[in-house]
C-alpha cells in the first residue's frame, strides 16, 4: 500500500471529495425482514444473493457534503501524496460520548488497499483523544463491501433504521467500544 496521509479536510478540498465515485458494486444485500403480529414484532436480517452485481448509489448527495459541513463534528481525509483517495465524516454526540461516522468513502481505485481502515483508525484516535466511549459507523443494508468491512474492523451489528436516507434505503448501524 502507498504512503496514506491523513488529516483534516478543508473547505477547497471539498469539491474534489464531491467528484469522488461514492457507488459501489454489490452481489448481496442485508434483507429486512419485519412481521408483525398480535403487539409482537420481530425483525430480522439475512444476507441474501442477489442474481446479479448491482450498482448501489450512494444514499446521500455527495454534493451537500460541503453544505452540511457545519453539522459535522470533523471531517478527515486521506491522500497519497496530493492526491486526496478517501474521506471519513463524524458527528460527534457529547452528552452521549458518542462519535458517530456517517460518511466512509474510498475511490474505487483505492478501496481494498487500506485506505478505509487508515481513516477508520484515526477517526477512533480522534475519538479516543476526545474520551468518546463508543463509535458508530452507518450505512446502506445494499452497501454488502461496507458491511463486510464494518464486522471485519471489529464493529458489531446493534440497530437499524427503516426509511433512514433520502433514498428511503434502510440504515444498519454497527458499533463499538472504545474503552
Amino acid at each position: 500500500m502507498s504512503n496514506v496521509t491523513i488529516r483534516e479536510a478543508a473547505a477547497p478540498d471539498f469539491p474534489r471529495l464531491m467528484g469522488f465515485d461514492h457507488s459501489s458494486i454489490s452481489e448481496y444485500v442485508w434483507q429486512l425482514d419485519l412481521r408483525k403480529d398480535k403487539g409482537q414484532v420481530n425483525v430480522g436480517f439475512r444476507e441474501v444473493r442477489l442474481p446479479r452485481e448491482v450498482n448501489v448509489n450512494y444514499p446521500r448527495d455527495p454534493f451537500s457534503l460541503a453544505d452540511d459541513n457545519t453539522q459535522r463534528t470533523l471531517t478527515l481525509m486521506a491522500q497519497i501524496g496530493e492526491d486526496p483517495v478517501g474521506y471519513l465524516c463524524i458527528i460527534e454526540h457529547s452528552k452521549e460520548t458518542t462519535a458517530w461516522i456517517t460518511d466512509l468513502v474510498v475511490t474505487p481505485t483505492r478501496r481494498r488497499s487500506g485506505v478505509g481502515s487508515s481513516l477508520l483508525s484515526a477517526a477512533q484516535d480522534w475519538a479516543l483523544s476526545r474520551s468518546d466511549s463508543n463509535i458508530f459507523l452507518e450505512m446502506s443494508s445494499k452497501n454488502y463491501p461496507a458491511i463486510r468491512f464494518a464486522l471485519k474492523s471489529g464493529f458489531e451489528f446493534c440497530g437499524y433504521n427503516d426509511q433512514y436516507y433520502v433514498t428511503q434505503d434502510v440504515a444498519l448501524f454497527f458499533g463499538r467500544s472504545l474503552l
